[in-house]
């Protein structure tokens, strides 16, 4: 770790941080940053990342740390580096330096840690090594978040209100990583003509995130069953006619996110039937960015990305009926099975390690319906929120030939008509929205989603 130039102001965003959060608990509070788990042997470990509730108050992503927070005051606990670390890693900032750049009052070796911890809330780390750490530093078993109680509970909430809505330093942050993310997605839209595997224009995507120092939010996915809704395997051949599904998103060193999907012809060109689905999810993304605003539910903005996919689908002859009738049935869920989005920030489904604590409003709980129970979110919208609007088309063969179901909406699915569409697997289209006192902001506008410009950007790999 460098020491930055910017560390005043880095200060400055924390303590502003941390004093919102004084006036929400009246406790101390400590929280740890995790530590990096090996892989095969012990000196070969996945890469470390930092809590995300640990960043969002220190700012820097220091591993086997903790830092405690009390009335707007901060102490750092971390370890001086050992003996060989200067040969294997290179020359590391002090313990002091580093308390200097996040404007902590006083710093500590993390074997003083246990006797400043009394009386002290947390939120469970990620990883079992710094469980066990937090158990015995405050004496009490610590398992997960879904057993959270008392002053932990009230703490999680805290952290929850602080995290819903941005500053204008995370702001920046994420429109950095939002920079590299576009790029990042019109290199893979280049690269795929030239591309005989899904692996190869993840290649291309990945490499960019590589060159901006920047790593991905999450296992991309880049693949031609989109279908499959989270498929993170790069194997398949690219043929012609296929459509190829990115949802890739770039994570910048401070620990910010994006997330963005686009859904491309690997021959630059849509089929008529592509296209034709393709537009009513655009259809759908459009129309709910469009409603979007302060107070707005966001339950909402999932019913009306429903109903316009519902109506599309009706247009084309897939479905019958009366688009409001079939959405109150749940039969639009038989290709839009998930929610319309998510939270975005620190963490690519944002503070979503509280379990739902963070995305249901007080005294909301989760629908058993068919096409409400997959929704991440559920509160009214505020400004400043970051949220993802990513309505979707899927033809996945688990739902569409499960008896049940197909019992359930017989009369509603014309079979032959969708047969008709056997060359649209997958399409989804997402991005980053801001949600600002007059209306949004839609951070990931630099990359197109109409059918001509996502062509034209393909075809310039010819």
């Amino acid at each position: 770790m460098q020491i930055s130039d910017k560390s005043d102001a880095l200060a400055a965003i924390l303590k502003t941080r941390r004093d919102r959060l004084a006036n929400r608990v009246h406790f101390p509070v400590v929280l740890w940053s995790g530590r990096s788990s090996p892989r095969n042997f012990p000196a070969n470990y996945y890469p470390f990342r930092a809590s995300s509730h640990f960043l969002y108050f220190a700012g820097l992503p220091l591993e086997n740390a903790a830092i405690r927070l009390e009335a707007g005051k901060l102490e750092l606990f971390i370890d001086e580096p050992g003996p060989d670390s200067a040969l294997w890693h290179g020359e590391s900032p002090s313990r002091q330096a580093i308390a200097e750049m996040m404007g902590a009052a006083s710093a500590y070796p993390t074997t003083q840690l246990k006797e400043k911890t009394e009386g002290a809330a947390t939120i469970p780390a990620q990883d079992a090594a710094t469980r066990q750490m937090q158990s015995h530093c405050l004496n009490r078993m610590l398992t997960s978040v879904a057993d959270l109680s008392g002053i932990d509970l009230e703490l999680a909430k805290a952290i929850a209100e602080l995290r819903l809505t941005h500053d204008g330093a995370a702001l920046a942050e994420m429109r950095k990583a939002v920079a590299v993310t576009v790029e990042a997605h019109q290199a893979g839209m280049a690269a795929t003509r030239h591309a005989r595997t899904e692996a190869q224009v993840r290649g291309a995507i990945e490499g960019v995130m590589l060159a901006h120092n920047a790593t991905t939010a999450y296992s991309s996915i880049v693949t031609v069953h989109g279908e499959v809704l989270h498929n993170n395997q790069y194997h398949h051949s690219i043929q012609p006619g296929d459509l190829m599904l990115v949802d890739a998103g770039a994570e910048v060193e401070s620990g910010w996110a994006a997330d963005v999907t686009r859904t491309w012809p690997v021959s630059g060109r849509f089929s008529a039937t592509q296209r034709a689905l393709y537009q009513v999810v655009l259809a759908a993304h459009d129309a709910c960015i469009a409603a979007m605003r302060p107070g707005v539910e966001y339950q909402d903005i999932h019913l009306l990305a429903a109903a316009v996919i519902a109506e599309g689908l009706v247009d084309l002859g897939i479905l019958q009926g009366q688009p409001q009738d079939l959405v109150d049935k749940d039969a639009h869920a038989l290709f839009f099975p998930h929610g319309i989005g998510h939270l975005l920030g620190l963490d690519v489904h944002d503070m979503e390690d509280l379990g739902d604590l963070a995305g249901y409003a007080a005294g909301r709980q989760r629908s058993d319906r068919f096409g409400l129970n997959y929704l991440r979110l559920n509160r009214p919208l505020q400004s400043g929120m970051v949220v993802t609007i990513e309505p979707g088309f899927y033809q996945v063969p688990a739902i569409l030939t499960d008896s049940a179901r197909k019992s359930l909406f017989r009369g509603i699915v014309n079979w032959d008509r969708l047969a008709e569409f056997a060359d649209v697997r997958g399409i989804r289209i997402e991005d980053d929205v801001l949600v600002t006192d007059t209306g949004t902001e839609v951070l990931t506008a630099a990359l197109p989603t109409d059918v001509e410009a996502i062509e034209y950007l393909v075809n310039q790999g010819r």
